[in-house]
């Protein structure tokens, strides 16, 4: 049996980054899978949630970017964002919650993606991925799904 990528307790807060690229054919043109960088305005957001149920803190949309500067704790934003309403999060384990998110075909077209990130409500970045550049197009289409892992 295979080992879960959720389990193991004794790693601290972490995430899970999927990302599908299909043309319009519904064929996919690019699959990738990494851990991601929490940063630290999410050690907030958890602490406003705790303590105050803060709705500003929220995970509710994700963005890509265009920066290429490796993902660590200190990042705030994202470069010349584009930003979507996430499609839905389910809770596959526990202690993990998983988001679903998509960029459709007439969505950030000739933009050169390369950063990811999960957006709170209030505009603050709980998590932030970078990848090889992928230009943007209209034939195609980003789908994916990002899990935190407490």
């Amino acid at each position: 049996m295979a080992k879960s990528l959720f389990s193991d307790a004794s790693k601290p807060m972490r995430g899970v980054f999927r990302q599908r690229v299909r043309n319009k054919s519904g064929e996919v043109v690019d699959q990738y899978e990494d851990h991601n960088v929490i940063v630290n305005d999410a050690k907030s957001a958890l602490a406003a949630l705790i303590s105050e149920g803060s709705s500003g803190k929220i995970i509710t949309r994700f963005g890509v970017g265009t920066g290429t500067n490796t993902a660590v704790p200190t990042d705030t934003a994202l470069t010349a964002p584009y930003i979507n309403e996430l499609v839905g999060h389910t809770f596959p384990e526990p202690g993990v919650v998983t988001f679903n998110w998509s960029l459709g075909y007439d969505e950030a077209n000739d933009m050169d993606i390369s950063e990811y990130g999960l957006i709170c409500s209030d505009n603050s970045l709980f998590s932030r991925k970078v990848r090889r550049v992928i230009h943007k197009s209209s034939d195609l289409y980003f789908e994916g799904d990002w899990s935190i892992i407490f």
